[in-house]
């Protein structure tokens, strides 16, 4: 591997004359620094992919002409390509994705002659020498008059200097098309695909006032670049796609439309203004900003079918609110993580926790578990089972425990009443419950401070 580092570094110094004979390019892809792209729009999916849609003028000649179409995403899907110009027809396209870089130019000038430029570091005097490359796989192997030579990383100062560029290599990627036009003139041609390396997510920040009641909530959006080619001055639109699919915490989903323009089932996040979205970059923009929103902080302890435990168990501490538009964030958020803080005695907000939510409708009701309490539990106990012909009778004990100085509210989840059959029954209970759905009775039990309760209860199963 000494021989590709040394390689490297003496490429890094290469030469090239001035009449080198490359195919001309555009003049606006000569130019450093410079995007050929016309005007872009980029619409991003939380799934990962992105559609580019790229307008440039071009002047284009009467019949059949290749037009060469710089600075496209290097991880285009060439099969998706789709072009769109008055009074044109494709005929053919291309896409070279092989890039100009020093090991690139040694690997494409084997069997040819190269001019190797040696420093010598004492006097400063350079020598010349031809050279014919004979291999660039884990070094490079030369030919230098009738001795062969492995280029070696000796500390000395090498150039390489080629004669010319090899017409496959593109200094930025490139999709060159065959056009034919009808006439020749000036027009806009839209250049559409699809391509990866584009992606983004939602982030949730919540700042839970406990004296109050209300949370303030500040969502972000992070925008990833992967890729090698930015996307300048682009329209830039979010798809929140079936992409966002993550655990969910409880969740009733609302029935609210949002103000959001919507493509198909999908809601759209544009960007506001024109941004560039730079290549190898991480951008964060703001899309929702909340504040005063009712809340409320609680407890939620969710028990398997037949789960019993030795010793009592930690409840989940959870945070709910609301996306309605009244009393609530007013919007549809796409799935994200929420990260909630609490102010501290002397005021500061401090982390307590986080979750993920999945796409959730405007009007949702959601509680979102910031992590285990410490002073509330609980302890389930299956205390009998008994079988009554082809069905069974089991009796439930669930204690509740409270070490805090004030009285709190546990929803105690039985879940798994639906383990293949849908007519569990509870037959008897020392709580009235709320059967939400066939897999689930919730009781809300009060627990005082500095105590606890007590909730028994009866089911009859199939099993």
């Amino acid at each position: 591997m000494r021989g590709r580092t040394f390689a490297a570094a003496a490429l890094a110094a290469l030469a090239l004359p001035a009449n080198l004979n490359a195919q001309p390019s555009p003049p606006q892809a000569q130019l450093p620094g410079r995007s050929a792209q016309g005007q872009v729009a980029v619409t991003i999916y939380s799934s990962g992919t992105a559609l580019i849609q790229d307008t440039r003028q071009l002047n284009l000649p009467a019949g059949v002409s290749r037009q060469d179409f710089p600075d496209v995403a290097n991880t285009i899907r060439p099969n998706t390509v789709r072009l769109e110009g008055q009074g044109t027809e494709v005929v053919e396209q291309n896409y070279d994705y092989d890039l100009l870089s020093p090991e690139a130019l040694m690997e494409k000038a084997v069997g040819q002659t190269i001019t190797l430029v040696r420093t010598n570091p004492a006097t400063g005097a350079e020598t010349r020498e031809q050279a014919r490359v004979l291999a660039s796989n884990d070094g490079v192997v030369l030919q230098i008059g009738d001795r062969i030579e492995v280029l070696r990383d000796d500390g000395l100062p090498v150039r390489v200097v080629f004669s010319s560029l090899p017409p496959s290599l593109r200094a930025r990627p490139t999709l060159s098309v065959t056009l034919d036009s009808k006439a020749a003139g000036a027009r806009p041609v839209t250049l559409s695909y699809l391509a990866g390396g584009l992606n983004w997510s939602a982030d949730y920040v919540a700042l839970f006032d406990e004296a109050k009641s209300t949370i303030d909530v500040q969502g972000w959006i992070t925008l990833n670049n992967s890729g090698e080619v930015p996307f300048v001055d682009a329209d830039t639109v979010l798809v929140a796609d079936g992409g966002g699919r993550r655990p969910r915490p409880e969740f009733r989903p609302g029935t609210e439309t949002a103000d959001r323009a919507r493509l198909g089932d999908y809601y759209l996040y544009p960007l506001g203004p024109r941004t560039t979205i730079a290549a190898n970059q991480q951008k964060q923009v703001s899309f929702l900003s909340a504040g005063g929103v009712p809340a409320t902080r609680g407890y939620q302890y969710r028990n398997g079918w037949l789960g019993t435990a030795d010793t009592a168990r930690s409840a989940q501490s959870i945070l709910g609110f609301s996306t309605a538009r009244e009393q609530g964030l007013g919007d549809a958020i796409p799935a994200g993580t929420v990260r909630v803080y609490i102010r501290d005695a002397q005021g500061r907000p401090q982390f307590i926790g986080e979750n993920g939510i999945g796409h959730t409708p405007m009007g949702s009701q959601l509680s979102i578990s910031t992590g285990e309490a410490f002073d509330v539990k609980v302890r389930p106990l299956v205390e009998t089972r008994t079988r009554i012909g082809d069905r069974w009778r089991t009796a439930m004990r669930y204690t509740l425990t409270n070490a805090s100085a004030r009285p709190v509210t546990v929803d105690l989840i039985q879940a798994g009443l639906d383990n293949g059959w849908t007519d569990t029954r509870i037959t008897d209970e020392s709580l009235r419950s709320e059967r939400r759905s066939s897999a689930e009775a919730v009781w809300r039990v009060p627990v005082p401070a500095n105590g606890e309760a007590v909730v028994t209860a009866v089911f009859d199963t199939r099993y």
